[in-house]
């Protein structure tokens, strides 16, 4: 019900800052906006607010209770606040399950379509995604490549350096004007290749018109340096970490604070029904206006310390998984405490 109050406010919203841009491209069609935009963007956003919907329903729905006194005469009853709470985690665990199928599955596809849709339609800079600029993939340790320009469709790329490393020290330097992947026999042609060799004393150095090698990457990899981890489902996110860990890439804390939070925000739905519940299963003076008050203020710091987990997360020197799960850790202590203290009475 607050989902249903609050997604068609967010979509009157955005189509007001947005038709004129809808407006601006002659071929968009109504059925593209609604099935490739405003589906997806209410997958996305709804999926992202259902815990903090979930919140204010149940505080709107518990107060409606305590404000009838129903729940005094549940206690009276001799019913215990923990049997009480039953049915709330009943629901919340039903949340929960769609949600965390929603993040891991659904949602990165959605993102993918609402990302294109967006970069196509609605960002001014148009985005060649075919021709790719200034990469560098990490192979390995010791071990780096670097891009000027990569023609994605032609599989070519220009002003290649391949460089190895002893520790800081360069060993070996390998130039290209341009490199040609063949997906045939998975190696890559060299054009006006120069290879340098950095020795003790002196540099030795070896050039030609073309070489036939090999390297531990393709250029699908090249792309999903660019790509966004939110676009990947879970399963090809952790395979991305997997590979690149691989690699010796040292900081994916980006890709992991994605992954991370994709479990934590549907299980803070549990912590979140908790609080609300032992926030306003009390009659109060004031009403559920008292009571809504409450819930927002702690949604919106539920949101801030999320936020600044998924910032302070991404650093390099982080540990992603704790600064991802901080917020429920704090909130998941006042839903132990307010429990306890329910629990007593």
């Amino acid at each position: 019900m607050v989902m249903a109050l609050l997604l068609p406010i967010a979509i009157a919203i955005d189509v007001s800052e947005k038709v004129d841009r809808f407006l601006r491209n002659a071929d968009l069609t109504i059925t593209e906006i609604i099935r490739d935009y405003y589906v997806n963007f209410i997958i996305i956003y709804g999926n992202t607010f259902m815990p903090l919907a979930l919140f204010i329903a149940v505080i709107f729905f518990t107060s409606k209770l305590a404000g009838n006194t129903e729940i005094i005469a549940i206690h009276s009853a001799k019913i215990s606040f923990t049997r009480f709470l039953k049915p709330y985690f009943i629901g919340a665990t039903l949340i929960t399950i769609f949600a965390l199928l929603m993040n891991h599955f659904v949602v990165p596809k959605s993102n993918k379509i609402f990302d294109k849709f967006s970069k196509d339609y609605l960002t001014r800079k148009k985005i060649d995604a075919n021709y790719l600029t200034n990469l560098n993939l990490q192979l390995g340790p010791n071990d780096y490549v670097f891009f000027k320009s990569f023609t994605v469709d032609r599989n070519i790329g220009y002003n290649f350096t391949y460089e190895k490393y002893n520790g800081i020290y360069l060993k070996y330097k390998l130039y290209s004007d341009n490199i040609h992947y063949n997906k045939k026999d998975s190696t890559f042609k060299l054009i006006n290749y120069k290879k340098r060799f950095i020795l003790k004393n002196r540099d030795s150095v070896i050039a030609g018109s073309r070489l036939d090698t090999t390297f531990n990457f393709s250029p699908k990899d090249l792309v999903n340096v660019a790509y966004m981890a939110k676009d990947m489902n879970s399963i090809k996110l952790k395979e991305f970490i997997t590979l690149s860990k691989q690699r010796g890439i040292s900081n994916l804390n980006t890709y992991k604070v994605e992954l991370y939070k994709r479990t934590s925000l549907p299980i803070a739905s549990y912590i979140l029904t908790f609080i609300a519940v032992a926030l306003s299963s009390r009659k109060k003076r004031g009403g559920m206006g008292v009571n809504l008050a409450m819930g927002i203020s702690l949604m919106f710091m539920y949101v801030f310390f999320l936020k600044i987990g998924e910032v302070l997360g991404a650093g390099a020197d982080a540990n992603p998984l704790f600064m991802v799960w901080l917020p429920n850790l704090i909130f998941g202590a006042i839903a132990l405490f307010l429990y306890l203290k329910n629990a007593k009475n």
